[in-house]
């Protein structure tokens, strides 16, 4: 059995206007037109909808029944092609983003609130990871778009907006070098570290730095994540490194901020390459 939408509407704006004359002129149809239409629906489920006659058009027991289930399919199938429409031409859909934990809580939900305006039926599956998985997902297509940070050495990723951040050291109020203006990388390495661990992009720009300045840093812990390095140096176990930008901190009274490595660190938004 198939069901024809037009005939579907003619039958519900027939039932609803109780004439064919009003009917046709609501859906721009010749009258005759409209008469094909509800006869081919009755063909096709082999029921009689309405009893007519010169003068009156009433819905048949059968079809008073039918119409509430009918005029729910219409409503069903044309959201379906509304939708349809919609993710071909980008208005619908889920953009999956793969993204560091500190932007996943700092950038990225001012930035999704801005999408949602333009497009109000996009809906965002995100999952914050390190830096190392950002660009695994991305270059494996398991998300659409990754925000990470450091170098990228991936020709299969292209950078599509590139963004600086300086990194700072994070300290208790009552250590040493919460004293200081400015803390060198020397210092640094004369005093135990909390260090995010490999594959983090702040721990590929720390190591960078520390290479380059010949100094080999005393690593007292490395946790994969900001927030857990914020919990280990409030608790004295050594500073910690994070980009300026990292909200971790700023909830945390007891500990201070101070300007120290020289490095630059890059905030990227990438995408895998097109192969085709």
């Amino acid at each position: 059995m198939d069901l024809n939408l037009r005939d579907i509407r003619a039958f519900i704006a027939v039932a609803q206007t109780g004439s064919f004359t009003q009917a046709a002129a609501r859906l721009h149809l010749s009258q005759p037109a409209l008469t094909v239409q509800i006869r081919r629906l009755e063909g096709t489920l082999g029921l009689r909808l309405f009893d007519r006659n010169s003068r009156n058009v009433a819905l048949t027991p059968t079809g008073r029944d039918l119409l509430p289930l009918l005029q729910k399919s219409l409503h069903d199938m044309e959201h379906v092609l509304i939708d349809a429409r919609a993710l071909g031409d980008g208005a619908s859909g889920t953009v999956r983003i793969a993204c560091l934990p500190t932007f996943a809580a700092s950038s990225l939900p001012e930035l999704v609130q801005d999408l949602k305006k333009s497009v109000p039926r996009v809906s965002f599956e995100v999952r914050d990871v390190v830096a190392s998985m950002v660009n695994a997902l991305v270059r494996n297509e398991e998300a659409d778009i990754g925000l990470t940070g450091g170098a990228l050495d991936d020709a299969n990723l292209e950078v599509l907006h590139a963004g600086i951040d300086r990194l700072v050291v994070v300290c208790p109020k009552r250590h040493p070098l919460a004293k200081r203006r400015r803390i060198t990388l020397g210092d640094l390495a004369a005093t135990p570290l909390v260090l995010t661990a490999q594959g983090t992009s702040v721990r590929a720009v720390v190591d960078s730095a520390f290479s380059n300045a010949r100094c080999v840093p005393e690593i007292a812990c490395e946790p994969t994540y900001m927030m857990s390095a914020v919990a280990m140096v409030r608790a004295g176990l050594g500073v910690t490194i994070l980009p300026a930008s990292a909200r971790e901190v700023r909830a945390e009274p007891e500990l201070v901020v101070r300007p120290g490595v020289t490095e630059t660190f890059v905030a990227m938004l990438i995408e895998k390459l097109d192969s085709e």
